[in-house]
């Protein structure tokens, strides 16, 4: 190879280099965000809740609350709602054992994701972006929990919130709340950061011909 391609070179790879650290640096973020929401998603008693009912003649309308794979919350005169469940025990409702256990792998899949940005310390930064895609690909268990959390809401704790039209993808009196969205949300979010780990770690193999990465 001539000087001048090789000094060509070298200011390609220390260009793309900066550009592959900042990029690196917002989907290490990224990943961490979705972490914490993954968290958020587990926990919150807001996957379903009860909708606005208009009733004539007086009738006492049925009791506002929300659902979450742990907990039925049930609004009261407290400032507080009233919940049942266990989710200090992170023991889930019985009929959302599936989805919980779901979410549980699709959590500690991504923060081992996690736990591996400290790798960029010791190893190649290919490798770790790799193995952390990987990672983020076994968060789809989170896809998997949200088609197994509607097809078990025939149950008896969505029929004591939302009614006995309650049946399989159907809410009956309730619909679906934000931790739910933000669980199919989630979906997507970890394949795209599963797809931009591939690429970076792709393109981290790529920076020159073997007889000049050293």
């Amino acid at each position: 190879m001539q000087p001048q391609m090789v000094e060509v070179a070298r200011l390609y790879q220390t260009e793309f280099i900066r550009s592959a650290r900042a990029v690196g640096a917002l989907w290490a973020v990224c990943t961490l965000c979705f972490a914490i929401i993954e968290v958020v998603i587990l926990v919150q008693p807001s996957w379903v809740g009860t909708r606005e009912l208009h009733y004539e003649g007086g009738a006492s309308p049925p009791p506002a609350g929300t659902l979450g794979l742990f907990e039925v919350c049930l609004e009261s005169d407290w400032p507080v709602p009233e919940c049942r469940g266990s989710l200090a025990t992170l023991t889930p409702l019985p009929a959302f054992q599936s989805p919980a256990v779901l979410v549980c792998i699709s959590l500690t899949m991504v923060w081992v994701s996690v736990g591996c940005l400290v790798l960029f310390r010791f190893c190649n930064a290919a490798t770790v972006y790799k193995i952390c895609a990987w990672l983020q690909l076994t968060a789809f268990c989170l896809a998997l929990a949200c088609v197994l959390f509607p097809d078990s809401w025939d149950c008896s704790e969505m029929r004591g919130l939302c009614g006995e039209g309650v049946a399989s993808f159907s809410p009956g009196n309730c619909t679906v709340h934000w931790a739910f969205v933000l669980a199919m949300l989630g979906v997507l979010d970890a394949a795209i950061l599963a797809t931009l780990a591939f690429v970076l770690g792709n393109r981290q193999d790529a920076l020159l011909p073997q007889y000049g990465k050293d």
